[in-house]
Parts: structure tokens; C-alpha cells; sequence
């Protein structure tokens, strides 16, 4: 399949192979397909050579209807950094597969704008926003696709998606090359395991340069790669493509580049595909010993011994596995959450994951990943988070924001229902068996706002817009400051928050006030300390007893968990029953911190002895007394503050490197690279958050309007002293105010 710009008739796009050091398959293309095969500890995701990959006519006979079925069947999302093309590359995979019959562009001059992009403000500000699902038929072929945001305040529908797929296609753009997004998108496949495809695009583009991109992939990706297509020009001589496996050119004719035309490679360009063939045979023998032993005996190699792609979605098609292919695992809630290997069959019990939700025109939209089973319109369903028996009322497969109705969808499919009451991440099963799927990485929010309606009559509808919104997106947070009472919403970024302020006002007509921007802190400490405090409280009657021991110590570096609670208490100096009311008393005062307020994390409490009282003890007295043990001991365990800091990739005229760096200098960042693109100087730093607000206004300022960044999170890291006891004094300032 191949995509390309609206301005060409030509498809503009690479294709290239890539051997990783983990369980992936990348293919990269520019507006046309190029595949990267890519393994883990030199074991094959799957095998690629031609004679494993085909099914012989007995065998064919011997599998049952669903595994047909099935074998047809890919899961894939479409992913990259911002403005590498993903949107417009599956308008075109949509367009050419007969799915729609019009290209519309992302910042289209019909206003109609692009099919995957549906919401106002997608179209508007020509980003995505949402994560949209569609599907379309390819030779046969049934492809579910997941078009996920670029920009990295959005990355939990990247994160979310890819959690349920099965394979993926990492766009890089042939001008921009590898982008910080995508690496972070890279990190995200290689968490969940998710073999993909690389395609580089806008070969059309004015300092195109694939080769480029095919070195940025080797070092800042890891693969091991070698290009499957040659590009017959760049930029505005940009022609056709060559296929190293066929050893055939193409030309991409008609008004969107629909009339594909195979011709003989052009005499000029004969020597370097035969040099960019041997170097890919090289690659791939790497992994293949057949293939290895012919290279190395300088047999000849047939274009079927390397299996080779043409467009996109015959890429997508030879090298993603179909779902009987993934091996998912799920957790056995009655054998203490033991794992178990499902079989991804229609045959087996019905276990499915509620991976996305969205408020439709007829209630909640669940989206379904089913990775075991059938589901049905009226078949009863268990959550199994908590426990609740549903029916489903309606059953439907998505085109973007269209639904079409279905009766009944297997495992390996994804699909929506409606009425079913669940929280993402929740695992639904036909009451036979107690699974739940392993949960995906939803990152911590970095920027907060105090946010309040205008009209004290739009209570209600504020109410209900931020519990919405809160149930979709687990990385938008609504939360109460304790001390003016305000609602603070957080999430990612200022555009993401800022989209969630517009969104209230167009979707629930409510005007909010929106406060300053502020840095979600944290605190922690540093060294161990102990703790020993008496709760005693005397008032006539029943009073209240509780002692508790112990020491609070930082975490190891690394620890998966933010808090830890270990109970050491040999014997019953403390009743059993009140261990709990013990944890629960730490925690609330994790919650906030004696520096400035803000929560305590990667922090172990263990408690080692305690002492009770027949009458007095009680759950609130051993709760109070864990409280202010907590307080007691603070202090003494050096607390830092810590504060998140962000990867910033900036691209400025070198001209400009010198007053962007210094400037990025008095921001407190640190440079840790500086490379050289053409006339372009890019620029990696870390920079605390704090010192990026107005960064946009700030660079444009400083490079005539020419400089790009892009920031995402990175960590949360210590301050330094005097940002600390600055902190420090302004929030008791605060306090003594109030």
C-alpha cells in the first residue's frame, strides 16, 4: 500500500529491513512499503523464509473454519511523531483499499479534513487527539486499524493501543528522520512486544534523505536494518522505487497514485540495487541459516528465499502475525493471579479487555480487544474486576466515528458495545473462568490547573464533563486542593489540559476559570529514619491506644512500586486486625508531605513493633497514630523535593545554536546532544519543567520563527537547594497567609 502527498500524483515512499535485538518486526516505507524484520535474542518472532511461511493445501484441510478465519486476520496500529503522516498514510491505506472514496487531507481545504481525525478540534488544530479505530479488506485480508496521536501529551492512546495490538507500523518521516516521538512510540512497541513495520515517507519532500533515517534507526532505534526498496530520486525528482526481492522498478500513476506500473530496472541505477540487494541478503542470513549457507557459498538467492514486499499492506500482511501467531497471557484470579497462556481461539472461553472508553451518542462506548472466545449481542458477561454481571445490549464494529452493527465477534477481533458499565483496563469473561489481562503503563500526570466554572449554575454539568473525561483518560486526574478547596485537573502537558478546558466548553457549554499552570511536585526522602509514637486519648468512656515502631527508608532506585508497607512485628504487640488501619495511617500522610505539600513516593515504612490496649485500641486509634508517627520522623529522613524533567529535542538554524543553548543554559537544562542536519543544529536537553512555561513564545523569539522543540516526560529528579528552600518558603508563606 502506499500513501503520498496530495500535491503528487507519485507515491513518495522506502521500504527497509531491520534485524532488532527484540521480539519485533519493523517495516519502514516513505509513501511506499519497506519491512524490518526484527528479533530478541536472536530468536525469530516468526519465520520469514518462504518455505516456512507457506501452508500447503493438506494442511489448509485439516484447520478448523475459525482458524481460516483467523489467519486472515491482523490487528494493527499506525504510529509515529507528530507530522511524520500517520493520519494521511491511513487515509490512503483506506482509500486504496476501496474503504472510502475520497482522500481528504488532514488540514484540508474542504473542511471535511481527514476520515480518522472526527472531532472538531482534530480538524481545527489539524492533530489527533483520540485514538480512532476503522478496518478495511486487502486482498482477502481483514485489517483492523488504530490511528493513534503523535503528540506526546496524548501517549497514553498510544500507550493503550498498542497494549491490544498485535502489529504495528512506526512511520518516520525521510526529512525529520527519528524524532524523540519515536523513540518514545519505539519503547512503548518494544514494552508490550509488538512486532511492526517502519515506513518512511515524503520522499517528495524538499531535504529528503532515507538513508539518513535508515542510520538514525540503526543507532538511536537499535535495528539491525538494511533497506528492502531503493528510491528512484528525492524531492522533486522522485519517481518510483525499486524492489531489491523482485528486482523490479515501480511507478505509482493516476491522479492519487492508484495505477501501480512494474517495469525493468533503469540501466543507470542496475549497480547500486545489486550492492543494496547483497547488502540486505547479508542482513537477513543473519537469522535465516539457509539463507546463511547459500550467501556464504555465493549460491543464488530467489526472490521467494526472502520473501519480499511490494506495498504497504502486502507487507503488513507477509510480516505481522495474525493473532493464533501472539502468544498473550492472562492471570488466574482463584490460583493468586498464576499465569496463564490463552489460546487465542474462538473454542476457548470468552476473555476480553476493555482497553478504551468514549462517550457516544447512546451512552458509553467500550472498546473490546476479545483475545479468547466469542462475545454475542444479548450474551450475559462477568467484569471480573468487580464482579458484576452485564448483559450486552449492542454489539459494533468502528469506522472512525461510524458504527456498523454486528451480531457476534471472535477472539483475535476488536470491536465496541455499548450500556456495559466498566472502567478501562477491566477484563470481562463469560463467568467460566476468574482472568484478568495484565494492566498497561499509564504514566504519572506533570502539570496541574485550577479549573472552575464561571456560572455557579454549570455545577452540575462541570461535574459530569470531568467525570467523563476522567473515566476515558487515565492519565486526565481530577482532584480537591485541600486547603482553597479548588478542583485541579492534571494531565500531561498544557495541551492536553488545554484541550480538556475547550472541550468542556464546547461539548457541556460551561465557561471555566482557568488558574496559572503549575509543576505536579513531589517529595521524598533520603535516608533512613525511626519512628516510636503513643496515640493515648482520655475522654471519659471508651478513650483511645495505639503505639507504633518502626523506620521509613527510601526505596531502591528502580523499585516498581512508589510506596511500600512491610509489617516485621513478631507476635501480637499489635492485634492483626489493626495492621491495616496502620497502612492506611501512612499512606494518607504519604499523601502530603512537610516540605511543600505535595505527595511522598519511593518510600518503605516498616513497622517493628507496637504496643495495644484491651479497651482503648481501636482502627482510628492506630490509624491517628500511624499519622502523626509519620510526621514525627519526616524530618529527620532528609526529604528532598523532587520535580519532573523533560526531554526537550529542539531543531534551530545553526546560526541560532549559540542564544539557544545559552538560553537553554539559564533554564537549568542540561545538553545531552548536539548534532548537525543540514543548516540545522538539533539540540537534546533535560529541562525541569518548571523553567519550560512560554518556551514556544520564547524560541520563536530567539530564531526568527525558523526553530521547532518537542518535550515529553522524562523523570522526576531532585531540586537543587536553593529551588528547594525557595519552595519551601513560599508555600509556608502560603500556609501562614491562610
Amino acid at each position: 500500500m502506499m500513501a503520498r502527498r496530495a500535491t503528487r500524483s507519485s507515491a513518495s515512499r522506502l521500504l527497509y529491513a531491520s534485524l532488532c535485538s527484540e521480539n519485533t518486526i519493523t517495516l519502514t516505507s516513505s509513501y511506499s512499503p519497506i519491512a524490518l524484520l526484527v528479533f530478541e535474542n536472536g530468536q525469530q518472532r516468526r519465520n520469514f523464509s518462504a518455505s516456512n511461511l507457506a501452508r500447503t493445501k493438506s494442511d489448509k484441510d485439516k484447520e478448523t473454519w475459525w482458524k481460516d478465519a483467523m489467519d486472515k486476520l491482523r490487528n494493527i496500529g499506525i504510529s509515529a511523531h507528530i507530522d511524520s503522516g500517520k493520519t494521511t498514510l491511513t487515509e490512503r491505506v483506506l482509500f486504496y483499499t476501496g474503504r472510502i472514496h475520497e482522500i481528504h487531507e488532514v488540514r484540508g481545504r474542504d473542511g471535511v479534513g481527514a476520515k480518522m481525525d472526527s472531532m472538531d478540534l482534530e480538524r481545527e488544530k489539524g492533530i489527533t487527539i483520540q485514538s480512532a479505530a476503522t478496518y478495511c479488506t486487502w486482498k482477502d485480508y481483514q485489517v483492523n486499524i488504530i490511528d493513534t496521536p503523535g503528540h506526546v501529551d496524548f501517549t497514553i492512546e498510544v500507550e493503550r493501543a498498542l497494549r491490544v495490538l498485535d502489529g504495528a507500523i512506526l512511520v518516520l518521516c525521510s526529512v525529520g528522520g527519528v524524532q524523540s516521538q519515536s523513540i518514545t512510540v519505539d519503547r512503548q512497541m518494544r514494552r508490550y512486544g509488538v512486532p511492526r513495520l517502519a515506513f518512511i515517507n515524503k520522499l517528495d519532500r524538499m531535504g529528503a534523505d532515507p538513508w539518513k533515517v535508515l542510520n538514525q534507526a540503526r543507532a538511536k532505534l537499535r535495528h539491525h536494518s538494511a533497506a528492502v526498496q531503493i528510491p528512484i530520486g528525492l524531492e522533486e525528482d522522485f519517481q518510483g522505487l525499486i524492489d531489491l526481492v523482485q528486482l523490479k522498478a515501480y511507478y505509482f500513476h493516476g491522479s492519487s497514485g492508484e495505477t501501480i506500473v512494474t517495469s525493468d530496472i533503469p540501466a543507470d541505477m542496475e549497480a547500486m540495487a545489486i550492492e543494496k540487494r547483497r547488502e540486505l541478503i547479508e542482513t537477513v542470513s543473519e537469522v535465516d541459516d539457509q539463507l546463511a549457507e547459500a550467501f556464504l557459498g555465493d549460491e543464488p538467492i530467489s526472490s521467494s528465499d526472502l520473501e519480499g514486499v511490494q506495498p504497504l499492506l502486502d507487507g503488513v500482511i507477509s510480516y505481522l502475525p495474525c493473532p493464533t501467531e501472539v502468544s498473550n497471557h492472562a492471570l488466574d484470579q482463584t490460583k493468586d493471579e498464576e499465569q496463564v497462556v490463552l489460546s487465542g481461539t474462538p473454542a476457548g472461553p470468552l476473555v476480553a479487555l476493555a482497553f478504551k472508553l468514549e462517550e457516544g451518542r447512546f451512552g458509553q462506548l467500550t472498546f473490546l480487544r476479545i483475545y479468547e472466545g466469542v462475545i454475542r449481542k444479548g450474551d450475559f458477561i462477568v467484569n471480573v474486576n468487580t464482579g458484576k454481571k452485564l448483559k450486552v445490549p449492542r454489539l459494533v464494529r468502528m469506522h472512525s466515528n461510524d458504527m456498523e452493527d454486528i451480531q457476534e465477534a471472535h477472539a483475535g477481533q476488536i470491536v465496541a458495545v455499548f450500556g456495559v458499565d466498566c472502567a478501562s483496563g477491566d477484563t470481562f469473561t463469560d463467568g467460566s473462568v476468574k482472568y484478568t489481562m495484565t494492566s498497561m503503563n499509564v504514566p504519572e500526570p506533570v502539570m496541574s490547573l485550577a479549573l472552575s466554572p464561571v456560572s455557579k449554575d454549570s455545577g452540575g454539568q462541570f461535574s459530569k464533563a470531568l467525570n467523563r473525561f476522567q473515566r476515558e483518560d487515565p492519565t486526565f486526574r481530577v482532584g480537591l486542593d485541600p486547603e482553597s478547596g479548588q478542583t485541579i485537573i492534571s494531565g500531561m502537558g498544557e495541551l492536553h489540559l488545554d484541550i480538556y478546558v475547550e472541550r468542556i466548553r464546547r461539548e457541556y457549554k460551561v465557561d471555566a476559570t482557568v488558574g496559572k499552570p503549575r509543576v505536579n511536585f513531589r517529595e521524598t526522602v533520603t535516608k533512613r529514619a525511626e519512628f516510636d509514637y503513643l496515640h493515648k486519648k482520655q475522654s471519659g468512656g471508651q478513650g483511645q491506644y495505639g503505639r507504633v515502631c518502626g523506620y521509613i527508608e527510601p526505596l531502591p532506585p528502580g523499585s516498581p512500586t512508589k510506596f511500600e508497607f512491610d509489617n516485621m512485628i513478631i507476635g501480637q504487640a499489635v492485634p492483626s486486625n489493626f495492621i491495616p488501619a496502620i497502612e492506611k495511617g501512612f499512606r494518607e500522610a504519604s499523601n502530603s508531605g512537610q516540605l511543600i505539600g505535595h505527595p511522598v513516593e519511593n518510600m518503605r515504612i516498616v513497622l517493628t513493633d507496637g504496643a495495644s490496649h484491651a479497651v482503648d485500641s481501636s482502627e482510628l486509634a492506630f490509624k491517628l497514630a500511624a499519622i502523626y508517627a509519620f510526621r514525627q520522623c519526616y524530618l529527620a529522613a532528609k526529604p528532598v523535593i523532587l520535580e519532573p524533567v523533560m526531554l526537550v529535542e529542539l531543531k534551530v538554524p545553526t546560526e541560532f545554536q549559540g542564544t539557544v543553548t545559552g538560553d537553554i543554559n539559564k533554564r537549568k537544562g542540561l545538553i545531552v546532544g548536539n548534532d548537525q542536519e543540514g543548516d540545522d543544529s538539533v539540540i537534546t536537553t533535560h529541562v525541569p519543567l518548571n523553567n519550560m512555561f512560554g518556551y514556544s513564545t520564547a524560541l520563536r523569539s530567539m530564531t526568527q520563527g525558523k526553530g521547532e522543540f518537542t518535550m515529553e516526560y522524562k523523570e522526576h529528579s531532585a531540586v537543587s537547594q536553593d529551588v528547594q528552600t525557595q519552595l519551601v518558603n513560599t508555600y509556608q508563606a502560603t500556609k501562614v497567609a491562610e
